[in-house]
């Protein structure tokens, strides 16, 4: 191996530890206590939301490997932090209405799509996607417009 192609080597290797490093330094990973239980019309229903709707609208998040490296950290933590402060399942926060929440769904609001592709789990057929806003609408109220 050359001495150029092995300081390639090393400073990509340092870059990638800094960026491992700023991303747990600079962003929280956290998850508050759960302070709210609720009572799901069906085992369905809530496993279906645990599936495309908890990472960011809970305090259940699964934090993936990426989302402790830089710049990705920063995006994650941002798109957890404003999901929960709109709607968050762990305590109550936000407009927990079933018709609300059903035509976010349907209208294709939510999930994000950019979340999409790294959580397959989220992607949701047509049929869940019925299921879940029915399931919604079941366990919070509310009828869509």
């Amino acid at each position: 191996m050359s001495r150029r192609l092995g300081i390639v080597i090393v400073v990509v290797i340092v870059i990638a530890l800094l960026l491992v490093v700023i991303g747990n330094v600079a962003t929280a990973h956290t998850n508050p206590p759960v302070t709210t239980t609720i009572q799901w019309d069906s085992p369905e229903t809530e496993a279906l939301l645990r599936a495309a709707c908890f990472d960011c609208h809970s305090n259940e998040t699964v934090w993936p490997w990426y989302s402790y490296v830089a710049p990705m950290s920063f995006l994650v933590a941002h798109d957890v932090e404003e999901g929960r402060s709109k709607l968050n399942f762990s305590t109550g926060h936000g407009e927990l209405e079933g018709g609300e929440m059903a035509e976010q769904i349907e209208g294709g609001a939510m999930p994000l799509r950019i979340y999409l592709p790294l959580h397959p789990e989220a992607n949701l057929s047509d049929t869940q996607k019925a299921q879940l806003m029915q399931g919604l609408q079941a366990t919070f109220g509310g009828e869509r417009d």
